[in-house]
């Protein structure tokens, strides 16, 4: 453990030191009014704005400050070394043309990609608050779903990003996207409205590498955190809210981490296409779910969690092209309010099964109710979301080796469906494993069986948790 200690400190030394300017060097400041910003929240700003960006880039770097004041503005496109600081009371507020915005300029026509704040290929740069970054729900009918228009921020190929103490609101799209990036870092800021809050995705079989989102808010109109083609991702005493999933994958990931943080339903703000606050799954992870995303799912760590008013706890599924191992989720405890949906499903629909899935010290409730009909419901292929099941407590399909360890499960309301259902799983230990009410286990397929049902309380969660509302 030592070494490892030793190992991990002079990463941090490393990252440390690649985002601090030069030794000798004071990190030059520059002011976006001296540069002919009005700041009225009137007058349109980006030719001031870009112009002290330039500034600061030509000059090897440096603090762009934005003070007090609302500053109306189409994409910007930022610098390598450049920090771009919004002061208390200054707020970035998007123009309301859809028109005046553009993305990378490798994809001049695609309006998918286009954003009130480009990167492309840069290092060291930055997003500071404590100010806003106001999106103003710029639509865009000739968009995705008629109706989505510029993110907040969007990057490509770049390294050591931070993004902290800021405010996103109201971005017509996703608030913070970025592709292929490596050492981001999203720190103590809240997401309001729109659409996801935080995604990302590979760029030409390039991952995103080295992701730490500590200490944020999200309420979020659609998924709070997303993504795929992540490795080395930890997400750390966040609160999630929102009026999709809490958190979903689409794509591979190796070893992601999400530890201390707390989901809560009904979403703050409501999904803008949809027109509902219901929270859906608090992790929904599915490689593949959206288009064909092939690579492994595995070292996968999820504790100290605390839930609330959500439909579903997990939606696990794999699909073909992907592989899946050592997932381990523990020390979780949530209230769900589905009627029909499992508390958890574990299901691989693709040529291979899950290797190692372990849930260990889970404490489940949830709202029961099930009858005869939703016992003999079909067990679909599923979509992009969990969905109802014949199960009311965990459902896993095509699995090698599946856990359950000191896992209770509370029906409120008398359930006709079983707490357990095990179709193609190997080798099954159940172990301290209570439900009520007591229906017995299904468990198909011919594998090996282990039971202990002795009673044991599921620890609880750790104390770091954030209180979710």
């Amino acid at each position: 453990m030592a070494k490892r200690s030793r190992m991990d400190a002079t990463a941090l030394l490393l990252a440390l030191t690649l985002a601090a300017p030069p030794a000798g060097k004071e990190r030059e400041m520059f002011d976006v009014r001296a540069h002919g910003a009005a700041g009225d929240g009137v007058t349109v700003d980006t030719a001031a704005l870009q112009a002290a960006i330039d500034a600061a880039g030509a000059a090897g770097g440096g603090q762009v400050v934005l003070g007090a004041g609302t500053y109306l503005s189409a994409t910007l496109r930022l610098r390598s070394g450049v920090e771009l600081h919004l002061a208390e009371g200054a707020r970035l507020l998007g123009v309301p043309d859809k028109d005046a915005y553009s993305g990378p300029r490798d994809e001049p026509r695609n309006h998918w990609l286009h954003a009130l704040i480009v990167g492309e290929d840069l290092e060291n740069i930055a997003f500071t608050g404590p100010g806003t970054i106001d999106g103003n729900k710029v639509r865009d009918p000739q968009g995705e779903e008629h109706l989505r228009g510029p993110h907040g921020i969007l990057l490509r190929r770049c390294k050591q990003v931070r993004l902290e103490n800021l405010t996103l609101r109201d971005v017509g799209n996703y608030a913070f996207l970025f592709y292929a990036c490596q050492g981001v870092t999203v720190t103590n800021s809240t997401f309001e409205g729109g659409w996801d809050g935080v995604h990302c995705r590979e760029l030409g079989g390039v991952w995103n590498r080295d992701l730490r989102i500590t200490g944020c808010r999200f309420y979020t109109g659609d998924d709070s955190i997303a993504g795929s083609g992540i490795e080395d991702c930890v997400i750390d005493r966040c609160v999630i809210n929102s009026s999709c999933n809490g958190v979903r994958l689409i794509g591979p990931a190796r070893r992601w981490t999400l530890t201390n943080c707390a989901f809560f339903g009904p979403g703050r703000f409501p999904h803008v296409t949809q027109n509902r606050t219901n929270m859906l799954a608090a992790l929904c992870l599915q490689p593949s779910a959206w288009d064909k995303r092939p690579g492994p799912f595995e070292d996968i760590h999820v504790s100290d969690v605390v839930m609330k008013d959500v439909l579903c706890a997990f939606h696990i599924v794999l699909r073909a092209g992907n592989t899946a191992d050592r997932l381990v989720f523990e020390r979780v405890r949530g209230s769900l309010n589905a009627t029909r949906w499992a508390a958890a499903s574990v299901e691989s629909w693709g040529e291979a099964p899950f290797g190692s899935v372990t849930f260990r010290d889970i404490d489940l409730t949830c709202a029961g109710g099930g009858d005869e009909k939703a016992a003999q419901l079909p067990i679909n292929r599923p979509g992009v979301d969990a969905r109802p099941l014949p199960v009311w407590g965990f459902y896993a399909r095509g699995v090698k080796e599946l856990t359950l360890e000191r896992v209770k499960l509370t029906a409120l309301k008398a359930e006709a469906r079983p707490a357990v259902r095990a179709e193609g799983v190997e080798h099954l230990r159940l172990t301290h494993v209570a439900a009520t009410p007591g229906v017995p286990w299904q468990l198909d397929g011919g594998g090996e069986v282990v039971r202990d049902d002795t009673a044991a309380e599921p620890a609880a969660p750790g104390a770091d948790v954030p209180a979710g509302d």
